[in-house]
Protein backbone atom coordinates (compact mmCIF):
# COMPACT_ATOMS: atom_id res chain seq x y z
CA UNK A 1 0.00 0.00 0.00
CA UNK A 2 1.19 3.72 -1.07
CA UNK A 3 0.90 6.49 1.52
CA UNK A 4 -1.13 9.53 1.24
CA UNK A 5 1.01 11.68 3.23
CA UNK A 6 5.00 11.70 2.14
CA UNK A 7 7.28 11.19 5.85
CA UNK A 8 9.77 13.82 5.79
CA UNK A 9 13.05 11.93 5.85
CA UNK A 10 15.49 13.70 7.51
CA UNK A 11 14.98 17.34 9.40
CA UNK A 12 17.81 18.98 11.04
CA UNK A 13 16.30 22.27 13.07
CA UNK A 14 19.03 24.87 13.01
CA UNK A 15 16.90 26.61 15.93
CA UNK A 16 17.40 23.44 18.26
CA UNK A 17 21.11 22.69 17.88
CA UNK A 18 24.55 24.66 18.52
CA UNK A 19 25.51 24.62 14.80
CA UNK A 20 23.89 23.68 11.53
CA UNK A 21 23.38 19.89 10.15
CA UNK A 22 23.01 19.34 6.54
CA UNK A 23 19.49 18.58 5.56
CA UNK A 24 19.30 16.54 2.45
CA UNK A 25 16.25 15.52 0.08
CA UNK A 26 16.82 11.76 0.30
CA UNK A 27 15.06 9.03 -1.93
CA UNK A 28 12.71 6.86 -0.26
CA UNK A 29 12.00 2.77 -0.89
CA UNK A 30 9.99 3.04 -4.41
CA UNK A 31 11.39 6.59 -5.54
CA UNK A 32 9.30 8.61 -3.24
CA UNK A 33 10.96 11.92 -2.57
CA UNK A 34 10.01 12.87 0.87
CA UNK A 35 8.07 15.99 1.97
CA UNK A 36 5.03 17.01 3.88
CA UNK A 37 1.69 17.83 2.83
CA UNK A 38 -1.83 17.96 4.18
CA UNK A 39 -4.61 15.72 4.59
CA UNK A 40 -5.59 12.45 6.27
CA UNK A 41 -2.26 9.91 6.91
CA UNK A 42 -3.40 6.50 5.35
CA UNK A 43 -1.39 3.87 4.03
CA UNK A 44 1.89 3.33 4.61
CA UNK A 45 4.97 1.71 2.36
CA UNK A 46 5.05 -1.52 0.03
CA UNK A 47 7.72 -3.00 2.24
CA UNK A 48 5.58 -3.28 5.39
CA UNK A 49 2.51 -5.75 5.69
CA UNK A 50 0.21 -5.89 8.45
CA UNK A 51 -0.53 -9.57 9.78
CA UNK A 52 -3.00 -8.51 12.11
CA UNK A 53 -5.16 -5.58 13.81
CA UNK A 54 -6.76 -6.09 17.30
CA UNK A 55 -8.79 -3.21 18.77
CA UNK A 56 -8.98 -2.58 22.47
CA UNK A 57 -11.18 -0.22 23.13
CA UNK A 58 -10.71 3.05 21.79
CA UNK A 59 -9.05 7.03 22.78
CA UNK A 60 -6.05 6.38 25.30
CA UNK A 61 -7.10 2.99 26.70
CA UNK A 62 -3.90 1.02 25.22
CA UNK A 63 -0.09 2.53 26.31
CA UNK A 64 2.74 0.47 25.92
CA UNK A 65 3.59 -3.00 24.56
CA UNK A 66 6.10 -5.70 25.44
CA UNK A 67 6.81 -8.80 23.08
CA UNK A 68 8.23 -12.34 24.70
CA UNK A 69 11.35 -13.52 22.80
CA UNK A 70 11.01 -17.03 22.50
CA UNK A 71 9.50 -18.56 19.69
CA UNK A 72 7.68 -21.11 22.13
CA UNK A 73 6.19 -18.23 23.91
CA UNK A 74 4.07 -16.27 21.38
CA UNK A 75 2.62 -13.78 23.56
CA UNK A 76 2.66 -9.80 23.04
CA UNK A 77 1.22 -8.08 26.74
CA UNK A 78 -0.41 -4.71 26.55
CA UNK A 79 -0.94 -1.95 28.93
CA UNK A 80 -4.16 -0.52 29.24
CA UNK A 81 -5.36 2.48 30.55
CA UNK A 82 -8.41 4.26 31.86
CA UNK A 83 -11.38 2.06 32.73
CA UNK A 84 -9.67 -0.92 31.21
CA UNK A 85 -6.81 0.05 33.89
CA UNK A 86 -4.14 -3.18 33.53
CA UNK A 87 -3.62 -5.31 30.66
CA UNK A 88 -4.06 -7.88 27.76
CA UNK A 89 -2.37 -10.76 26.73
CA UNK A 90 -2.58 -11.42 23.26
CA UNK A 91 -1.52 -14.71 21.46
CA UNK A 92 0.46 -14.57 18.16
CA UNK A 93 1.36 -18.01 17.53
CA UNK A 94 -0.55 -17.12 14.25
CA UNK A 95 0.37 -13.72 13.62
CA UNK A 96 -2.16 -13.06 10.58
CA UNK A 97 -4.79 -14.46 13.22
CA UNK A 98 -3.56 -12.89 16.23
CA UNK A 99 -5.68 -12.67 19.39
CA UNK A 100 -6.43 -11.50 23.07
CA UNK A 101 -6.56 -14.83 25.64
CA UNK A 102 -6.33 -12.80 28.85
CA UNK A 103 -7.51 -9.82 30.38
CA UNK A 104 -6.72 -8.15 33.87
CA UNK A 105 -8.16 -4.74 35.33
CA UNK A 106 -7.34 -3.38 38.61
CA UNK A 107 -9.99 -4.30 41.42
CA UNK A 108 -12.06 -1.06 41.53
CA UNK A 109 -11.18 0.52 38.94
CA UNK A 110 -14.06 3.49 39.34
CA UNK A 111 -12.45 4.32 42.68
CA UNK A 112 -8.65 5.35 41.02
CA UNK A 113 -7.49 8.34 39.87
CA UNK A 114 -5.24 8.76 36.52
CA UNK A 115 -4.53 6.53 34.06
CA UNK A 116 -3.37 3.47 35.86
CA UNK A 117 -1.75 1.04 33.44
CA UNK A 118 1.64 1.97 31.63
CA UNK A 119 4.44 0.42 30.75
CA UNK A 120 4.80 -3.54 30.09
CA UNK A 121 7.83 -5.54 31.02
CA UNK A 122 8.59 -9.17 31.01
CA UNK A 123 11.11 -11.35 33.00
CA UNK A 124 13.06 -14.73 33.60
CA UNK A 125 13.94 -16.35 36.58
CA UNK A 126 14.76 -19.48 37.80
CA UNK A 127 12.94 -21.44 34.93
CA UNK A 128 9.46 -19.38 35.41
CA UNK A 129 8.15 -16.73 33.36
CA UNK A 130 6.76 -12.88 34.95
CA UNK A 131 4.79 -10.10 33.40
CA UNK A 132 5.35 -6.79 35.13
CA UNK A 133 2.39 -3.81 34.60
CA UNK A 134 3.46 -0.39 36.05
CA UNK A 135 0.39 1.73 37.27
CA UNK A 136 0.29 5.13 37.55
CA UNK A 137 -2.47 6.61 39.83
CA UNK A 138 -3.09 9.95 40.97
CA UNK A 139 -3.58 11.06 44.92
CA UNK A 140 -7.04 11.12 45.77
CA UNK A 141 -7.91 7.94 44.51
CA UNK A 142 -6.99 4.00 45.58
CA UNK A 143 -3.89 2.88 44.94
CA UNK A 144 -2.01 5.84 44.64
CA UNK A 145 1.00 4.46 45.90
CA UNK A 146 0.98 1.35 43.95
CA UNK A 147 4.01 1.33 41.15
CA UNK A 148 3.75 -2.16 39.64
CA UNK A 149 2.10 -5.36 39.61
CA UNK A 150 3.91 -8.60 39.09
CA UNK A 151 2.55 -11.68 37.80
CA UNK A 152 3.66 -15.34 36.89
CA UNK A 153 2.64 -16.35 33.57
CA UNK A 154 5.01 -19.24 33.42
CA UNK A 155 1.98 -21.57 32.27
CA UNK A 156 0.51 -19.70 29.13
CA UNK A 157 -1.20 -20.93 27.08
CA UNK A 158 -3.28 -21.53 29.92
CA UNK A 159 -4.80 -18.67 31.28
CA UNK A 160 -5.89 -20.18 34.49
CA UNK A 161 -2.47 -20.60 35.27
CA UNK A 162 -1.91 -16.76 35.60
CA UNK A 163 -1.74 -15.61 39.21
CA UNK A 164 -0.68 -12.64 40.63
CA UNK A 165 2.39 -12.90 42.84
CA UNK A 166 2.68 -9.44 44.42
CA UNK A 167 2.69 -5.43 43.81
CA UNK A 168 5.59 -3.16 44.31
CA UNK A 169 4.50 0.26 46.27
CA UNK A 170 6.37 3.10 46.80
CA UNK A 171 4.42 4.81 49.59
CA UNK A 172 7.13 7.48 49.93
CA UNK A 173 6.56 8.99 46.31
CA UNK A 174 3.02 8.08 45.29
CA UNK A 175 1.57 9.03 42.03
CA UNK A 176 3.54 5.35 40.55
CA UNK A 177 6.01 3.99 37.97
CA UNK A 178 5.96 6.12 34.31
CA UNK A 179 8.24 3.50 32.92
CA UNK A 180 10.30 0.73 34.02
CA UNK A 181 13.11 -1.43 32.41
CA UNK A 182 13.98 -5.00 33.22
CA UNK A 183 17.92 -6.05 32.73
CA UNK A 184 19.54 -9.14 33.39
CA UNK A 185 22.65 -7.92 35.44
CA UNK A 186 26.01 -9.07 34.41
CA UNK A 187 25.89 -10.52 38.03
CA UNK A 188 23.33 -12.51 36.84
CA UNK A 189 20.41 -10.72 39.19
CA UNK A 190 16.96 -9.84 37.01
CA UNK A 191 16.99 -6.37 37.66
CA UNK A 192 13.84 -3.58 37.02
CA UNK A 193 14.35 -0.16 37.34
CA UNK A 194 11.66 2.29 37.71
CA UNK A 195 10.76 5.69 36.96
CA UNK A 196 9.15 7.47 40.54
CA UNK A 197 7.95 11.35 41.32
CA UNK A 198 11.36 12.46 42.50
CA UNK A 199 14.59 13.05 41.28
CA UNK A 200 15.33 9.23 41.06
CA UNK A 201 15.12 5.69 39.99
CA UNK A 202 14.53 2.33 41.92
CA UNK A 203 15.79 -0.61 41.53
CA UNK A 204 15.03 -3.81 42.59
CA UNK A 205 16.27 -7.05 42.63
CA UNK A 206 13.50 -9.17 41.50
CA UNK A 207 14.43 -12.66 43.07
CA UNK A 208 14.51 -10.33 46.71
CA UNK A 209 11.05 -9.22 45.74
CA UNK A 210 9.71 -12.91 44.66
CA UNK A 211 11.62 -14.18 47.74
CA UNK A 212 8.88 -11.70 49.72
CA UNK A 213 11.51 -8.72 50.93
CA UNK A 214 9.91 -6.23 53.05
CA UNK A 215 11.26 -3.37 50.94
CA UNK A 216 9.76 -5.19 47.64
CA UNK A 217 13.56 -6.19 46.72
CA UNK A 218 14.77 -2.28 46.26
CA UNK A 219 18.44 -2.15 45.98
CA UNK A 220 19.63 1.38 45.17
CA UNK A 221 18.65 4.53 43.62
CA UNK A 222 20.11 6.22 40.61
CA UNK A 223 20.30 9.91 41.30
CA UNK A 224 19.23 12.51 38.61
CA UNK A 225 22.72 14.74 38.51
CA UNK A 226 21.44 18.29 39.22
CA UNK A 227 21.40 20.97 36.61
CA UNK A 228 21.08 24.75 36.06
CA UNK A 229 17.32 24.09 35.82
CA UNK A 230 17.47 22.49 39.20
CA UNK A 231 16.35 18.83 40.43
CA UNK A 232 14.22 16.26 38.19
CA UNK A 233 13.07 12.85 37.72
CA UNK A 234 14.02 10.26 34.73
CA UNK A 235 10.76 10.06 32.42
CA UNK A 236 12.67 6.65 30.65
CA UNK A 237 15.64 4.55 30.59
CA UNK A 238 18.06 1.62 28.98
CA UNK A 239 20.36 -0.42 30.74
CA UNK A 240 23.45 -2.37 28.44
CA UNK A 241 26.19 -4.05 28.88
CA UNK A 242 29.27 -2.34 27.51
CA UNK A 243 31.64 -4.92 26.17
CA UNK A 244 34.43 -2.59 25.79
CA UNK A 245 34.83 -1.35 29.36
CA UNK A 246 33.35 -4.75 31.11
CA UNK A 247 30.66 -2.23 32.47
CA UNK A 248 26.81 -2.87 32.98
CA UNK A 249 25.64 1.15 32.01
CA UNK A 250 22.16 2.83 32.65
CA UNK A 251 21.41 5.57 29.84
CA UNK A 252 18.95 7.73 31.77
CA UNK A 253 16.44 10.22 29.94
CA UNK A 254 14.61 12.96 32.08
CA UNK A 255 15.54 15.95 34.19
CA UNK A 256 18.46 18.47 32.14
CA UNK A 257 18.99 16.01 29.30
CA UNK A 258 20.40 12.15 29.53
CA UNK A 259 22.92 10.58 31.79
CA UNK A 260 25.34 7.84 31.81
CA UNK A 261 25.74 5.64 34.65
CA UNK A 262 28.37 2.84 35.64
CA UNK A 263 26.03 0.27 37.31
CA UNK A 264 27.97 -2.37 37.44
CA UNK A 265 27.72 -2.23 41.33
CA UNK A 266 24.21 -1.06 41.14
CA UNK A 267 24.03 -0.37 44.97
CA UNK A 268 26.28 2.42 43.93
CA UNK A 269 26.12 3.65 40.50
CA UNK A 270 28.74 6.24 39.35
CA UNK A 271 27.84 9.44 36.85
CA UNK A 272 30.06 8.90 33.89
CA UNK A 273 29.06 11.52 32.27
CA UNK A 274 25.58 14.13 30.49
CA UNK A 275 24.23 15.32 27.67
CA UNK A 276 22.69 18.59 28.74
CA UNK A 277 22.95 21.83 27.91
CA UNK A 278 22.05 20.70 24.22
CA UNK A 279 19.82 23.97 22.80
CA UNK A 280 15.81 22.70 22.29
CA UNK A 281 16.79 20.02 25.39
CA UNK A 282 15.58 20.76 28.89
CA UNK A 283 13.96 17.23 29.54
CA UNK A 284 14.74 14.28 27.93
CA UNK A 285 12.02 11.25 27.22
CA UNK A 286 13.99 8.70 25.65
CA UNK A 287 17.31 7.49 25.76
CA UNK A 288 18.44 4.34 23.32
CA UNK A 289 22.13 3.63 22.89
CA UNK A 290 23.41 1.70 19.54
CA UNK A 291 24.61 -1.67 20.48
CA UNK A 292 28.44 -0.47 20.67
CA UNK A 293 27.39 2.10 22.50
CA UNK A 294 28.87 4.61 19.97
CA UNK A 295 25.65 6.47 19.29
CA UNK A 296 22.06 7.43 20.93
CA UNK A 297 18.77 8.11 19.65
CA UNK A 298 17.57 10.51 22.00
CA UNK A 299 13.70 11.79 22.01
CA UNK A 300 12.29 15.20 23.93
CA UNK A 301 8.59 14.77 24.33
CA UNK A 302 7.37 18.19 22.57
CA UNK A 303 6.00 18.72 19.17
CA UNK A 304 8.72 19.89 16.16
CA UNK A 305 10.89 18.15 17.69
CA UNK A 306 13.19 15.59 16.12
CA UNK A 307 14.60 12.46 17.20
CA UNK A 308 18.51 13.31 17.67
CA UNK A 309 21.68 11.82 17.24
CA UNK A 310 24.52 11.92 19.39
CA UNK A 311 28.04 10.61 19.41
CA UNK A 312 28.72 9.50 22.70
CA UNK A 313 32.73 8.51 22.11
CA UNK A 314 33.84 11.46 23.79
CA UNK A 315 31.64 10.50 26.64
CA UNK A 316 32.61 6.71 27.40
CA UNK A 317 35.81 7.38 26.32
CA UNK A 318 36.12 9.62 29.74
CA UNK A 319 37.33 12.58 27.20
CA UNK A 320 34.28 14.54 28.15
CA UNK A 321 32.11 14.59 30.71
CA UNK A 322 29.41 16.35 28.69
CA UNK A 323 28.76 16.70 25.02
CA UNK A 324 26.10 19.03 23.86
CA UNK A 325 25.82 18.81 20.13
CA UNK A 326 23.61 16.73 18.33
CA UNK A 327 25.60 15.02 14.88
CA UNK A 328 22.18 13.89 13.38
CA UNK A 329 18.55 14.07 13.26
CA UNK A 330 15.00 12.48 12.25
CA UNK A 331 11.54 13.00 11.96
CA UNK A 332 8.51 11.62 10.22
CA UNK A 333 6.54 15.14 10.10
CA UNK A 334 8.04 18.22 11.22
CA UNK A 335 4.53 19.15 12.80
CA UNK A 336 3.92 16.23 14.67
CA UNK A 337 6.08 13.93 17.27
CA UNK A 338 8.08 11.10 17.23
CA UNK A 339 7.26 8.65 20.39
CA UNK A 340 9.33 5.72 21.49
CA UNK A 341 11.73 3.56 19.61
CA UNK A 342 13.75 0.53 19.34
CA UNK A 343 17.14 0.18 18.13
CA UNK A 344 17.87 -3.42 15.84
CA UNK A 345 21.05 -1.32 14.16
CA UNK A 346 20.77 -0.12 11.57
CA UNK A 347 17.26 0.14 11.58
CA UNK A 348 15.56 1.90 13.90
CA UNK A 349 11.51 0.97 14.79
CA UNK A 350 9.61 3.98 15.61
CA UNK A 351 6.12 4.42 17.32
CA UNK A 352 5.44 8.28 15.64
CA UNK A 353 2.54 8.68 17.54
CA UNK A 354 -0.04 10.73 14.43
CA UNK A 355 2.75 9.02 11.90
CA UNK A 356 2.43 5.43 13.37
CA UNK A 357 5.39 2.72 12.82
CA UNK A 358 8.40 4.46 11.08
CA UNK A 359 11.86 2.48 9.97
CA UNK A 360 14.76 4.50 9.62
CA UNK A 361 18.30 3.66 8.86
CA UNK A 362 20.81 5.05 10.99
CA UNK A 363 24.45 3.21 9.27
CA UNK A 364 25.23 6.95 9.09
CA UNK A 365 24.24 8.67 12.43
CA UNK A 366 24.77 11.56 10.45
CA UNK A 367 22.73 11.08 7.84
CA UNK A 368 19.45 8.92 8.82
CA UNK A 369 17.04 7.51 5.84
CA UNK A 370 13.25 6.70 6.10
CA UNK A 371 13.05 2.70 4.80
CA UNK A 372 9.60 1.98 5.80
CA UNK A 373 6.39 3.96 7.23
CA UNK A 374 2.28 2.47 8.07
CA UNK A 375 -0.10 5.19 9.52
CA UNK A 376 -1.75 3.52 12.43
CA UNK A 377 -3.58 6.25 13.14
CA UNK A 378 -5.61 8.32 10.70
CA UNK A 379 -7.64 10.69 12.44
CA UNK A 380 -7.34 14.35 13.12
CA UNK A 381 -4.16 16.29 13.60
CA UNK A 382 -3.71 17.99 17.25
CA UNK A 383 -6.54 16.17 18.85
CA UNK A 384 -4.54 14.26 21.30
CA UNK A 385 -3.69 13.37 25.08
CA UNK A 386 -4.63 16.37 27.20
CA UNK A 387 -7.45 17.60 29.28
CA UNK A 388 -8.85 16.08 32.55
CA UNK A 389 -10.31 12.81 33.45
CA UNK A 390 -13.19 14.54 33.63
CA UNK A 391 -12.90 16.06 29.75
CA UNK A 392 -12.20 12.33 28.60
CA UNK A 393 -8.66 13.11 28.17
CA UNK A 394 -8.91 15.11 25.22
CA UNK A 395 -7.14 17.84 24.22
CA UNK A 396 -5.19 19.45 21.36
CA UNK A 397 -1.60 17.65 21.50
CA UNK A 398 0.00 15.57 19.09
CA UNK A 399 0.33 12.90 21.63
CA UNK A 400 -2.07 10.02 19.67
CA UNK A 401 -1.62 7.21 18.20
CA UNK A 402 1.60 4.68 17.80
CA UNK A 403 2.54 4.77 21.21
CA UNK A 404 5.22 1.96 22.03
CA UNK A 405 7.07 -0.58 19.90
CA UNK A 406 8.75 -3.79 20.01
CA UNK A 407 10.67 -6.24 18.05
CA UNK A 408 10.83 -10.03 18.21
CA UNK A 409 14.58 -10.68 17.23
CA UNK A 410 14.30 -14.86 16.80
CA UNK A 411 12.04 -13.70 13.31
CA UNK A 412 11.68 -10.15 13.14
CA UNK A 413 7.84 -9.80 14.19
CA UNK A 414 7.19 -5.60 14.77
CA UNK A 415 4.13 -5.04 17.47
CA UNK A 416 2.87 -1.66 17.72
CA UNK A 417 0.83 -0.38 20.15
CA UNK A 418 -1.59 2.57 19.07
CA UNK A 419 -2.97 4.78 22.16
CA UNK A 420 -6.49 4.86 19.72
CA UNK A 421 -6.78 1.92 17.75
CA UNK A 422 -5.44 -0.97 19.58
CA UNK A 423 -2.23 -4.04 18.38
CA UNK A 424 -0.83 -3.61 14.90
CA UNK A 425 1.61 -6.14 13.50
CA UNK A 426 3.59 -6.64 10.61
CA UNK A 427 6.50 -7.31 8.68
CA UNK A 428 9.14 -5.73 6.94
CA UNK A 429 10.51 -7.10 3.63
CA UNK A 430 13.92 -8.61 4.30
CA UNK A 431 13.91 -8.10 7.82
CA UNK A 432 13.62 -11.62 9.48
CA UNK A 433 15.02 -11.18 13.14
CA UNK A 434 18.00 -9.72 13.88
CA UNK A 435 21.38 -10.37 15.76
CA UNK A 436 24.06 -8.11 16.35
CA UNK A 437 26.72 -10.08 15.14
CA UNK A 438 25.54 -10.19 11.93
CA UNK A 439 25.85 -6.56 11.00
CA UNK A 440 29.37 -6.31 13.28
CA UNK A 441 28.02 -5.21 16.70
CA UNK A 442 27.54 -6.69 19.80
CA UNK A 443 24.36 -8.58 19.65
CA UNK A 444 23.15 -6.09 22.29
CA UNK A 445 19.45 -4.55 22.45
CA UNK A 446 16.19 -3.89 24.81
CA UNK A 447 15.91 -8.29 24.37
CA UNK A 448 17.11 -10.07 27.03
CA UNK A 449 19.47 -13.42 27.59
CA UNK A 450 17.61 -14.50 30.71
CA UNK A 451 19.41 -17.89 30.53
CA UNK A 452 23.33 -16.83 29.93
CA UNK A 453 23.00 -12.99 30.98
CA UNK A 454 25.38 -10.00 28.54
CA UNK A 455 28.01 -11.54 26.56
CA UNK A 456 31.27 -10.46 28.33
CA UNK A 457 33.38 -10.18 25.58
CA UNK A 458 35.70 -6.74 25.75
CA UNK A 459 36.37 -5.05 22.69
CA UNK A 460 38.09 -1.36 22.23
CA UNK A 461 35.29 0.54 20.35
CA UNK A 462 36.20 4.06 20.96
Amino acid sequence: MRRTRDSLCTLALAALIAAPITVLAQSLPGGATPHVSQGPKIGGSENLQITSHVPLGGFFRVTDVEMEQEMSRPYVYVAQSRERAGFSIIDVSDPEHARVIYRWVIEDVDLHQGLGGMDAKYFKTNGRYYYVQSMQFQQGGANADLGAVVFDVTGLPDVSTVKEVGRIRAPETPGGFHNMFMYKHSSGRALLVTTVRSSHANIYDMDRFLAGDEDYGRIGEIPVPESPLGFGGYHDFYLAYDPATGQDKFYGAGSGGYHVYDVTTPEAPELLFSITGSPGITYGHTFTPTPDGKYAVAETEYQYAPLRIFDLRPGQSGESQNIRRPVGAWTADWEALAHNHEIRWPYVFVSAYEDGLQVFNMEDPTNPITMGWYYTYSGPHMQGYGGSQAEDYRGTSVMNGAFGVDVRNEDGLIVISDSATGLWIFRMDGFQGWNGEDWGMPNISSVQDWDNGPVKQHTTIF
